[in-house]
């Protein structure tokens, strides 16, 4: 399987669930980042109606294995609906631009994210976003690096560039059917695994795991990590369904809250794989969603 028909199979297939014609709220694009001399640019959806105070905000890290894919959301899919319930709840939401694969190998990717949390840290009272109020989410690949900028602190190595006098901790994390441990020998299908590893992360067939464990949330996992929501399809044959699990059953056992939404009858990308509807179906996972990062990421008061 070729290297472009590989980032596609893993990239996000967007599920049609209805919604409005348009994204709702008012839209910014804006560079947050210029590392390694390309500037990097979000677009951050924010209610129509003025702020009279801070609003939480959540980020969206798009899929596409590290190679393809872009920060763009269709009205309609779920992605769409989480925003229009973000955004019409009264928040922000941001869509991110990161370097692809293979002209920026690993971890150009999660520095860029990391540094798109910085940025939105460091000019929150521009924006009137809430500093101590952001989540995470991401799809597939997109998925790995919302966990990883979630639970790789500064020791990792990923903080670097612009903004490193801000943290790029985050208070809620989404993690949909993303790679969690990229060291495992079953993390994605053998046909396109190798191409992926060799392709993103410089590690040949058999080569450096260590590489890959660096690139692995899982490998972060610690007292202390944000709430987790982890959406997996049981009949995923792209990035297997046993990723997901382990980074809930890790974030578990030390005492982190994590929970695992498993959607019997959904492949990759929660699409139906069979002839049966998928259960729980996809507006309940986007409502499932929304009421997390609501619950987490709410203001007191």
């Amino acid at each position: 399987m070729g290297l472009i028909t590989a980032a596609v199979v893993l990239g996000v297939t967007l599920t049609s669930c209805g919604g409005s014609p348009t994204l709702p709220g008012t839209a910014s694009t804006l560079t947050y980042c210029a590392n390694g001399g390309e500037a990097l640019s979000l677009t951050l959806y924010q209610p129509s109606t003025a702020l009279t105070k801070p609003v939480p905000v959540v980020v969206y890290f798009h899929g596409g294995a590290w190679q393809l894919g872009t920060p763009s959301i269709a009205p309609g899919s779920q992605i769409g609906d989480v925003e229009a319930n973000i955004v019409n709840h009264g928040w922000a939401f941001a869509t991110v631009e990161y370097r692809l694969a293979p002209q920026w190998s690993w971890p150009a990717q999660i520095i860029d994210a990391k540094c798109a949390i910085r940025y939105l840290r460091a000019t929150a009272p521009f924006l009137h976003i809430d500093p101590s109020r952001i989540g995470v989410i991401g799809e597939s690949a997109g998925g790995q690096l919302a966990a990883l900028a979630a639970l790789a602190d500064a020791g990792a190595g990923f903080d670097t560039g612009q903004y490193v006098d801000q943290s790029s901790k985050v208070q809620a994390v989404v993690d949909e059917y993303g790679p969690t441990d990229l060291a495992a020998p079953d993390w994605l299908s053998s046909a396109i695994a190798p191409e992926v590893n060799q392709t993103v992360f410089g590690v040949a067939p058999g080569g450096n795991t260590g590489a890959l464990s660096a690139a692995s949330p899982v490998t972060y996992v610690g007292p202390g990590a944000p709430p987790f929501l982890v959406v997996q399809g049981a009949d995923d044959a792209v990035v297997a369904p046993a990723q997901s699990s382990a980074l809930v059953d890790r974030l578990t056992a030390a005492h982190d809250e994590a929970r695992l939404i498993l959607v019997l009858g959904a492949g990759h990308g929660l699409t139906q794989t069979g002839a049966t509807p998928m259960k729980p179906d996809i507006d309940t996972v986007t409502s499932d969603i929304s009421s997390f990062f609501f619950s987490k990421l709410a203001p007191p008061g």
